[in-house]
């Protein structure tokens, strides 16, 4: 699988799913149990080494003001439900988080920003595929920490300094 490929999946099961996350993940899994597990296996890889590109200090700050703050849980939930919203929302916010603002249609902090359930289509897939669990990807780890300077997300003045049109919009 390319990376073209893995977009595609994505990109096509998001539409399918009207961008409800947890519709999008179902439409995942169906879509995936159409391969054989070793194209699954790379399908998790693609999405492993996105989710552990965005472990990063300025993309948390970006989920903290959609989201009206984010847990670490809340963070990777939200790293996963990125991946879903496609390659050029997903490069977007890598290159500067803040242009969520322009990049995002809607935002609705009750259903967008968790995508916990995406995050688990391959491993689901897979597992229904073979009956055992997905082996070790082959993948580094996420760093212990985010990438980046860590920010004061209890700072509303610099939150809104560096997040200007996300705050503006859905602050």
């Amino acid at each position: 699988m390319d990376e073209t490929e893995f977009w595609e999946i994505v990109d096509s099961t998001r539409e399918a799913s009207g961008g409800d996350p947890e519709d999008h993940a179902e439409l995942l899994v169906e879509r995936l149990l159409r391969f054989d597990p070793d194209f699954v296996l790379d399908f998790a890889r693609h999405f492993e080494s996105r989710y552990n590109r965005a472990y990063r200090w300025d993309l948390w700050g970006a989920a903290w003001v959609l989201l009206g703050g984010a847990s670490d849980d809340a963070f990777d939930y939200f790293r996963c439900w990125l991946i879903g919203q496609g390659r050029e929302v997903f490069e977007g916010a890598l290159h500067d988080p803040d242009s969520l603002a322009e990049l995002l249609d809607e935002f609705d902090d009750e259903v967008d920003g968790d995508g916990e359930e995406i995050g688990y289509a391959a491993d689901e897939a897979y597992e229904q595929l073979t009956g055992a669990v997905a082996p070790d990807l082959g993948i580094a780890a996420a760093p212990a920490e985010p990438v980046g300077t860590p920010l004061d997300f209890e700072d509303d003045g610099v939150m809104a300094r560096t997040y200007p049109r996300l705050t503006s919009r859905f602050g």
